[in-house]
């Protein structure tokens, strides 16, 4: 009888957090975060309307600040799918805590970095040339376009994750049905698709659910690597190296790690959801952020040998450049961040501690943004004929963009967590079952 009352405490407590009237915190941060993503498509509109001059582009950095927060945030994509799925198939039992909000801000980050590529179009309009179909006019798209290949990446990851957080979704949309009135209890019995809890319906959801992860967990892995190939594949120095795909794909999950955390911290705190998501849950988070830090330092280290071992006079100018010419500050911060900070997760104190880990996934956060900046800047600005070099310096557009592309993706995860169920209601029951 415990076991049945803990699981109807289980359904309440969730679901009041969707069903209850949000609290002017939560109207605050929602009108905040509209407040920036209202910014980014006004920004976006003076692209549209002025032309890419409103940029800080120049010759020889043509690609810079929107290049760097499309990477950013498919990073942040790929880790969330990643860390639900790779954490469902070793069976982690802390899983069950992150793995809603992961898989919702993988949805809502890729939504957000698919807005890159448009933006960097420029002319917005003729993005339809991008997608391969038969016309009339007998054009064809450029399949050796790095702008391709992430047109195809970003796309067949979106279609995938969506999948997969749908999946995951079905059986607590059921329960929310008996806690819903008026449309939401019509939306919820629609998207149910009629699901009762037999067990016919178990055994063929338990199998798609670990078909899908099997099938998202090597997906991830190659659409990062076609992400990393958008530099690998060019001759510039600094980026003609085959160590950029498992370091993009590291990073990824290093990325996400942190953004995990500075979501379902601040969600834990606003919801009181402090029963369900533990510090000992944390901490097993907190594990997996230092492990990737660690992978993340040593392609960092395997990088920079590299370019000195071979020889080569170029790669070892650039990374000479990189870290002691005009943007060295931004470097030595990015290494700050990444590898120096994350090594307090050693102390199990650090370790345990809810505000520390916060502030330290902010710093992993920027950290991992100006890894992006650094790699795609500092090349460019440098390549291998000096009468070519040049400095580049962001707008304020620029810098609207990328601080409304985060309003855009806090905006989304707050309606999520007042329309869907923040925890897997249904994982968690299972634990006493």
């Amino acid at each position: 009888m415990q076991g049945i009352e803990h699981k109807n405490q289980v359904e309440r407590d969730i679901f009041h957090v969707m069903m209850r009237r949000p609290g002017p915190i939560y109207w605050a941060a929602l009108g905040l975060s509209a407040g920036g993503f209202l910014m980014l498509l006004f920004l976006w509109s003076k692209i549209i309307f002025q032309g890419m001059g409103v940029l800080g582009l120049n010759h020889p950095v043509g690609w810079a600040v929107l290049i760097t927060d499309f990477v950013f945030w498919v990073g942040i994509a790929h880790s969330g799918t990643l860390i639900s799925a790779i954490l469902f198939l070793f069976r982690a039992k802390f899983r069950n805590r992150f793995n809603r909000s992961a898989e919702a801000m993988t949805v809502f980050a890729i939504m957000v970095a698919g807005l890159f590529p448009l933006l960097h179009l420029g002319r917005v309009w003729l993005a339809y040339t991008l997608m391969p179909y038969p016309n009339q006019r007998q054009l064809w798209v450029n399949f050796r376009s790095p702008l391709l290949w992430d047109v195809f990446a970003v796309s067949t990851y979106f279609t995938v994750s969506a999948v997969f957080f749908y999946v995951g979704l079905i059986p607590d949309l059921a329960s929310a049905r008996q806690h819903a009135t008026g449309i939401r209890r019509w939306a919820y019995r629609i998207f149910s698709l009629g699901w009762t809890g037999s067990a016919d319906q178990w055994r063929h959801y338990n199998k798609l659910y670990g078909l899908l992860a099997c099938f998202a967990t090597p997906l991830v892995v190659s659409v990062h690597s076609i992400v990393s190939w958008d530099f690998a594949m060019s001759i510039i120095p600094g980026w003609h190296t085959t160590i950029f795909a498992p370091y993009f794909v590291a990073g990824a999950i290093f990325s996400g790690c942190g953004m995990v955390i500075t979501l379902v911290v601040l969600m834990r705190k606003i919801f009181g959801l402090e029963n369900y998501i533990t510090v000992k849950h944390f901490e097993s988070l907190a594990q997996v952020l230092l492990l990737t830090s660690l992978i993340v330092t040593y392609a960092y280290i395997v990088e920079f040998c590299l370019a000195f071992y071979t020889g080569d006079k170029f790669e070892i100018s650039h990374f000479t450049y990189r870290f002691f010419g005009d943007y060295r500050y931004l470097a030595w911060m990015m290494l700050f961040c990444n590898s120096v900070l994350p090594l307090t997760l050693f102390l199990r104190k650090l370790r345990t501690s809810i505000p520390y880990l916060f502030v330290l996934s902010l710093f992993v956060n920027v950290g991992m943004w100006l890894e992006r900046f650094v790699i795609i800047v500092t090349s460019l600005a440098r390549d291998f004929d000096p009468y070519n070099w040049g400095l580049y310096r962001p707008t304020y557009v620029e810098i609207g963009i990328t601080v409304g592309s985060f309003g855009m993706l806090f905006m989304l995860f707050l309606l999520f967590v007042k329309a869907l169920p923040v925890l897997s209601v249904t994982e968690l029951k299972e634990e006493h079952a």
